[in-house]
C-alpha cells in the first residue's frame, strides 16, 4: 500500500471537483474543505490540528484573487501544499553533530515501535555518510533484547557493545568511553522500553541523558498506532525533551494522522521514516517532497535518490551506452533485476512519478522477490554466449535452461519475451520515438 494512499486519493476527489471550472465561488471552496477536513480526520489527524489547518487554508483561499483566477482549482491546491508542508516542519530537520566526537544520539520509544530495529537502520544510513557507528545495549529487561541488537548490528556490520544485563547508565556511559578510545564518531543507544509509560522508565531515561548527555534523543514512534503515537510523542517530549521523532511502519496499513500531527502538538520533527523491513527501508524526513506525495504530486528527488544508492554512476553510464547501442542483453536484465530489489517497492516508487500512478491505480505493482530469484536462476542456468545471443535459445536450449533452473519451459517462454518487451520499449525511449510519462 502507499504511503498516505487512502488519504492521498480522497483528497484527489475533493480538488478534482474544483477542476476546469475556471474562476471559484466561496460555496465551492468551502464544500471542497468540507471534504478536505473529513479527509484529514479520517485519516486519525489530531482534531485541533485539522481546524487549525482548514481555517489557514480557507483564509488564504477566499482571498479575491484566487476567486477571480483563472487558474483558481491550481491555486487552492498550491495553498493546501503549501499549509501541509509547513504543518509538517517545512524543511528537514538533520541530525546534530557533537562538535567533538562521538556522536551520542539516544534512542527511545515503547516496545514494540520497532526501536531496536530502527537503531540498526539507522546505523546503516549513516555508514553510507561514512560514520563510523557503535550500537549500544541498554534494554536490560526485555527477554533477549541484547540479542535482537546484536543480530542487527551483524546485519549492518556494526559492532555491538554490551555489557550483559548490568546498569544500562553504568554501560551507556563505558561505551562512550570505549567509542572515544577506539575512533568512533557515532554512538548509538538502544534504550529500554515498556508497553506503557511510567516514571520508573522515565526516570531511568533522565538518568542515562544526565550521564551521557546526547546530542539528540530520537523517540521511535509506531505510526500504525494512529492518535496515540502524538499522544506518546507529548508525553516523552514533556519528560525528556526530545530532539525528534522517527516514524516507523510508515509503509503499512497506517493512516498516516501521526505524520500530520506530531510536528503540530509537541513542536519537534520527524527526523527519518521506517518504510520497510529491510535495514535500508529508512528515508530521512523531507516536509515538501511528503506533501507532493500526498497530494499525488510525486517526489522525484527522492527517487533519484533512491536511484543513486542502488545503481553506481558507472553502472548508469554502461546502461545508456548499451541502450544507445541497442546491445543492451540477458546479463543487463539480470543487473536490472538486481537493482530493482534494491530500490524497493515499486508501488512507493511509482508513487514518486508525477502523473504515473493515477494510471496505473489497481495494478499489482509489489515486486515479487520469489519470481526475482526465479527469473535470476533461469538467467544464471544459461550459458555466457546465451546470456548475450538470446536469439539462439531455442527449443532445446529452453529445455535445458528449465531443467538447469528448476522451472518450466513455459517460464523460460515468459523470461524472453519479457526481456524482448523491455529490450524493444529501450530501443523506443533511446531512439526518442517514445517519452517517459511524466
Amino acid at each position: 500500500m502507499a504511503i498516505f494512499g487512502n488519504l492521498s486519493e480522497k483528497l484527489n476527489h475533493a480538488f478534482s471537483k474544483l477542476k476546469n471550472r475556471g474562476a471559484l465561488t466561496e460555496l465551492e471552496i468551502k464544500e471542497a474543505m468540507r471534504e478536505v477536513r473529513i479527509a484529514l480526520l479520517e485519516a486519525d489527524v489530531n482534531f485541533v490540528v485539522v481546524k487549525e489547518f482548514i481555517k489557514a487554508v480557507s483564509q488564504k483561499a477566499m482571498g479575491e484573487n484566487i476567486l477571480k483566477g483563472l487558474d483558481s482549482s491550481q491555486q487552492v491546491i498550491k495553498i493546501v501544499n503549501e499549509e501541509l508542508v509547513r504543518l509538517m516542519g517545512s524543511k528537514h530537520a538533520k541530525l546534530e553533530v557533537a562538535d567533538k566526537p562521538p556522536s551520542v544520539y539516544m534512542m527511545c520509544g515503547l516496545q514494540g515501535s520497532g526501536k531496536t530495529t530502527m537503531c540498526g537502520k539507522l546505523t546503516a544510513l549513516l555508514q553510507k555518510e561514512g560514520k563510523k557507528v557503535l550500537l549500544v545495549a541498554c534494554d536490560i529487561y526485555r527477554p533477549a533484547a541484547i540479542k535482537q541488537l546484536q543480530v542487527v548490528g551483524e546485519r549492518v556490520k556494526a559492532e555491538v557493545f554490551e555489557r550483559g544485563q548490568t546498569n544500562p547508565v553504568k554501560i551507556a556511559s563505558e561505551a562512550v568511553q570505549y567509542a572515544t578510545k577506539n575512533g568512533f564518531d557515532t554512538v548509538i543507544i538502544d534504550t529500554a522500553g515498556r508497553l506503557h509509560i511510567d516514571e520508573e522508565l522515565m526516570k531511568e531515561l533522565r538518568n542515562l541523558k544526565a550521564k551521557v548527555d546526547p546530542k539528540e534523543i530520537l523517540l521511535v514512534v509506531d505510526s500504525m498506532l494512529g492518535q496515540d503515537s502524538v499522544n506518546v510523542a507529548a508525553t516523552f517530549n514533556k519528560e525528556m525533551d526530545i530532539s525528534g521523532v522517527i516514524l516507523t511502519k510508515l509503509d503499512g496499513d497506517t493512516r498516516g494522522g501521526a505524520a500530520l500531527s506530531i510536528k503540530a502538538i509537541c513542536g519537534k520533527p520527524i527526523k527519518y521514516v521506517g518504510v520497510g523491513e529491510k535495514m535500508g527501508d529508512i528515508e530521512p524526513f523531507h516536509p515538501d517532497r511528503m506533501a507532493s506525495r500526498i497530494l499525488g504530486m510525486g517526489d522525484v528527488l527522492t527517487l533519484i535518490e533512491k536511484a543513486q544508492s542502488a545503481i553506481s554512476e558507472q553502472d548508469a553510464l554502461k546502461l545508456a551506452k548499451k541502450m544507445k547501442e541497442r546491445t543492451f542483453d540477458l546479463e543487463d536484465y539480470l543487473d536490472q533485476l538486481s537493482n530493482m530489489k534494491k530500490m524497493g517497492n515499486l508501488s512507493e516508487m511509482v508513487n514518486m512519478i508525477p502523473g504515473l500512478a493515477g494510471k496505473l491505480k489497481g495494478a499489482d505493482l509489489n515486486v515479487d522477490e520469489k519470481q526475482i530469484e526465479r527469473t535470476k536462476a533461469m538467467i544464471l542456468s544459461m550459458t555466457p554466449y546465451e546470456r548475450t545471443h538470446p536469439d539462439m535459445i531455442k527449443g532445446s536450449r529452453r529445455r535445458r535452461i528449465a531443467t538447469g533452473s528448476g522451472t518450466t519451459v513455459q517460464d523460460v517462454n515468459r523470461l524472453l519475451n519479457q526481456f524482448e518487451q523491455t529490450k524493444n520499449m529501450m530501443k523506443q525511449f533511446s531512439s526518442g520515438k517514445r517519452r517517459f510519462p511524466f
